[in-house]
């Protein structure tokens, strides 16, 4: 992209398109069919990775189990990161009479199940990375597309009710997952079933139940290797609201990822608990932090629609999830960590339901490249997601073993994203 001058007034965005915007009861099926299909999905990823993959690997050498599941989770980040925006661009200028995205959400959604349920039948630690990568990128490959449906779909007034149902879906599907998968870990090949066939047929219908309109008569920009990839860069200094939503959300994953990462071995040695007690604490710290979520979420991705301001309630909410990481370095003790865990989940319910309206709104004025730019958007949070267990475990190292500097750095990422979202001039 080239450079634009500062003192050069940018042009005014073109009309946004409407065509797809939906209201009455296609926006309430619409609605709900998103929460139900992030539900499954953040279930089945949840699910998996924090209960039957650790198990299936596990089983196959106890002893390096540690060493083995982080090389599957690193390989598998890598090709995460990079696929979401790679398959919203490739959704951009997908030309079809179901649509641009619908193909991606069915197709990705059928082949990411086929691999995932591969997993469970395999024996070798190559062969369970190999198929379970393949279902990372075809599921990665589905969720963008399928993210975008917001910004396609909804007219910007209404994408905060949307952001929030989606968030409710999120964080009920990953605590729900986590329970079934647990039910499940002594029958991998079920339970991995059972999330598959729940992924695919949620895509499948999605696509019957919000049909979208069709993209044949689209007209697609000329396609060049480099100019495509050229695409990937969106400069800063030509689209700063754009750089500021990505690096306040950046940070806020940062500071929060480190903590949940490494909360049972806070419980643990920080607040010295047994192995017993600490196990029935974090669950009882999920189960605080669920309804308060849940809670927020609705309520606040509702409130943001009814008085057209976003930057209020995300900045506020960093706010609040930096403070609640405050409690457990006064208090050290597991009513600390229930009063953390209700506080946190107050704040990132409220930031979850919000930030997604606001990343629409931050969008660069090519509106031909919405799914490659939420893609951008999402890495964001999947680098956070790869790196900040990386960073809390090189803090431990330096701190001897103190678990307060994961609270402490928590709180200066949390906070300093609160102020990463003030500049954004597009966005109330």
């Amino acid at each position: 992209m080239s450079d634009i001058p500062m003192d050069v007034p940018l042009p005014s965005a073109p009309a946004e398109d409407t065509s797809q915007h939906v209201a009455g009861r296609r926006r309430w099926v619409l609605l709900w069919s998103l929460l139900i299909n992030f539900f499954v999905l953040l279930a089945l990823y949840n699910g998996v990775i924090s209960v039957l993959l650790p198990n299936q690997v596990a089983a196959l050498d106890p002893a390096a189990k540690a060493a083995n599941l982080a090389i599957v989770m690193s390989i598998t980040s890598i090709f995460s990161t990079l696929t979401t925006p790679i398959a919203g661009a490739l959704s951009d200028r997908t030309r079809s009479r179901w649509g641009r995205r619908s193909p991606w959400i069915a197709l990705a959604s059928l082949i990411g199940s086929m691999c995932l349920f591969g997993v469970s039948l395999v024996t070798s630690l190559w062969s369970i990375t190999v198929l379970w990568v393949m279902a990372a990128i075809a599921y990665n490959a589905m969720q963008g597309p399928l993210s975008t449906v917001v910004a396609d779909r909804f007219a910007p007034a209404n994408r905060g009710t949307a952001s929030g149902f989606i968030g409710a879906g999120m964080t009920a599907g990953g605590t729900v997952g986590i329970i079934v998968a647990g039910q499940l870990a002594s029958q991998l090949v079920l339970g991995y079933l059972v999330f598959a066939l729940a992924v695919a047929a949620c895509c499948v219908a999605f696509v019957f139940l919000n049909r979208e309109v069709p993209s044949e008569h689209l007209k697609p920009a000329p396609f060049s290797l480099p100019g495509f990839l050229r695409s990937f860069w969106i400069d800063p200094r030509q689209y700063p609201d754009f750089g500021w939503a990505f690096l306040g959300r950046f940070t806020i994953y940062m500071g929060y990822q480190g903590v949940v990462t490494y909360q049972l071995y806070i419980l643990r040695d920080y607040i010295k608990l047994s192995v017993d007690q600490a196990n029935v604490v974090i669950g009882n710290i999920s189960a605080i932090t669920f309804v308060m979520l849940l809670f927020s979420g609705l309520v606040s991705g509702f409130l943001s629609d009814r008085v057209g301001r976003r930057k209020p309630f995300v900045f506020f909410s960093s706010v609040i999830m930096a403070a609640a990481c405050v409690v457990p370095l006064i208090t050290p003790t597991v009513e600390g960590m229930y009063l953390y865990a209700g506080i946190v989940g107050l704040g990132y319910g409220a930031f979850t339901a919000v930030d997604m309206a606001l990343m629409t709104q931050v969008l660069p004025r090519d509106t031909g490249s919405t799914g490659k730019d939420l893609g951008i958007l999402t890495t964001a949070i999947n680098i956070p997601q790869a790196i900040s267990p990386v960073m809390s475990a090189w803090l431990l190292g330096l701190s001897g073993g103190d678990y307060s500097v994961l609270f402490i750095a928590a709180i200066l990422f949390v906070f300093a994203s609160s102020f990463f979202v003030l500049p954004i001039r597009s966005v109330r």
